[in-house]
């Protein structure tokens, strides 16, 4: 290759330079054009901003009902609407427990859990109260009572269901002749009766007086 000359070796190279220029401008105007970003545009880009929406609308666990717990002695012996004789009568059976039952749950529908107490005898468990309180304001309401012995109420898949014992003359407290289950539904603020059941018991099961011929 000696037939080409100095001078024609220089036009060589620049023409390889200048097309060398050419290619690298080409690039950098299509990297302008994609936003600078290329394929990371159509996708991962996206995805922590996704990530932060998702979890700022998934509940936390902070927004679940916590169990609340509360001191049922005092909260019946602090409430006007409970009779002076369920006071009176309520003192600890054996050393410092007391005859009563506390249920927790939602049968109001408010922001806490209502608290459900029964208040029973020592001697044979009679149930003598009866009440539901639910917290307003950061305090606890009654909103029911019942203090026709023997009484007992409970929570039933978000009813609240009150049964009464039936004796009939001569029937033991043990052996009553039956019971009268109401359950009440939650409505406009206060609880209305839906329906009652009653059931009536064998007296010849368990021991109890013979039927009558």
């Amino acid at each position: 290759m000696r037939g080409l000359t100095d001078s024609g070796r220089g036009t060589l190279q620049a023409a390889f330079t200048a097309v060398a220029v050419l290619a690298a401008l080409a690039l950098f105007v299509s990297a302008c054009a994609t936003g600078g970003t290329g394929a990371r545009d159509e996708g991962p880009a996206h995805a922590p901003s996704d990530a932060v929406a998702g979890a700022a609308v998934s509940p936390s666990a902070s927004s679940s009902r916590a169990p609340a717990h509360v001191d049922a002695v005092r909260l019946v012996r602090d409430d006007p609407s409970v009779s002076a004789e369920v006071k009176r009568d309520l003192k600890p059976c054996v050393a410092d427990e007391y005859p009563i039952d506390v249920s927790y749950g939602d049968v109001t529908g408010g922001s806490a859990d209502d608290v459900v107490v029964n208040v029973l005898t020592c001697g044979d468990a009679v149930g003598v109260g009866s009440y539901v309180y639910r917290q307003e304001g950061g305090r606890y309401e009654n909103v029911f009572h019942a203090e026709e012995p023997p009484v007992y109420a409970e929570i039933d898949r978000g009813d609240l269901v009150v049964t009464k014992q039936v004796y009939e003359k001569g029937d033991r407290v043990s052996s009553p002749s039956g019971e009268i289950v109401t359950t009440y539904g939650w409505t406009e603020g206060r609880f209305v009766k839906r329906f009652n059941t009653r059931n009536d018991y064998s007296n010849a099961v368990g021991g109890g007086a013979s039927p009558s011929s």
